[in-house]
């Protein structure tokens, strides 16, 4: 697969097809044995419908599970990728071998589903701060994803309106209490950071307390993680920042905190439960068979 690319389309095409091709190994085997049961001949018509209120993503993913089977299949979606689709809206139309997209079916829906909500979610999250007075916080994802499937969940908070963090621990630096005291103290492992690793897209140091943010900046910190702060120690963190440094917070965030974090003043509120603790999408598929 190519490098990361800011999830170009050539990008997450090839991300999906390789995802996909993992799935079926998952799935498929060796072969799908129930769809023996039906006439290789027939084709069928599909209908895929969402049963509630969701923002659309996944659409590489499913058609490329599709394609895999039935390489002619035709596809339509009603619904465009990052668009919100409402309940009981028909969102994707298909044609093609019988066969083909019952064994395709599953996988198509697990894709969908997972990534419409992982965007749904994020969407929700900037929704919420889109309109606090004076704010400039974007909604930032984690490394808490699902295990194979981490580049995907990314590409979803994007179509929902945030913005990826790290996409590993190989390109940019988090610095982490054990780290600090590993190294020596606040000062003494941004200095290192900034020698072992200068192809970093990013270093970053997370503290706790106001006296270790001034040492970061001090030290020419250009981004720093907020943990498990107050809203009062947030504002008094901004204005000691003073525009120095990108100020992000973490720890606890949820829909009825994340409005009043974001009108500290902070630049980037990240959250694991974007892509952690999330309940799929409810998709269905309904097929209509017809003569070869």
């Amino acid at each position: 697969m190519t490098a990361y690319s800011d999830f170009s389309p050539a990008f997450v095409a090839e991300l999906a097809t390789a995802d996909v091709a993992r799935a079926f190994l998952e799935d498929v085997g060796a072969g799908d044995l129930t769809a023996g049961l039906v006439d290789p001949k027939l084709r069928a018509r599909a209908r895929v419908v969402a049963r509630e209120s969701a923002v659309i993503c996944g659409q590489p993913w499913a058609e490329a599970a599709l394609r895999q089977m039935d390489p002619e299949v035709d596809i339509a979606w009603l619904v465009p990728e990052g668009h919100r689709c409402h309940a009981d809206q028909v969102v994707l139309e298909i044609h093609g071998q019988a066969r083909a997209l019952l064994t395709a079916e599953r996988t198509a829906l697990n894709f969908l589903q997972l990534l419409s909500a992982v965007a749904t979610k994020t969407s929700d999250y900037v929704q919420a701060i889109c309109d606090v007075p004076g704010g400039q916080a974007r909604i930032v994802d984690t490394r808490k994803t699902l295990p194979g499937l981490r580049l995907a969940q990314k590409y979803a908070v994007l179509i929902g309106g945030g913005l990826n963090h790290r996409l590993g621990l190989y390109d940019a630096v988090l610095i982490k209490e054990n780290h600090i005291a590993a190294a020596g103290g606040v000062t003494a492992v941004l200095h290192k950071a900034a020698l072992v690793a200068p192809q970093a897209r990013f270093i970053e140091i997370e503290i706790e307390t106001l006296a270790q943010l001034s040492e970061a900046l001090d030290a020419g910190a250009d981004m720093v993680l907020l943990d498990n702060m107050g809203l009062s120690q947030l504002q008094e963190a901004v204005q000691l920042n003073a525009g120095r440094a990108i100020l992000e917070v973490s720890g606890g965030v949820n829909l009825s905190s994340v409005r009043a974090i974001a009108s500290t003043g902070v630049d980037r509120i990240s959250i694991g439960t974007l892509t952690k603790d999330i309940k799929a999408v409810d998709f269905s598929m309904r097929f209509a068979t017809e003569t070869a």
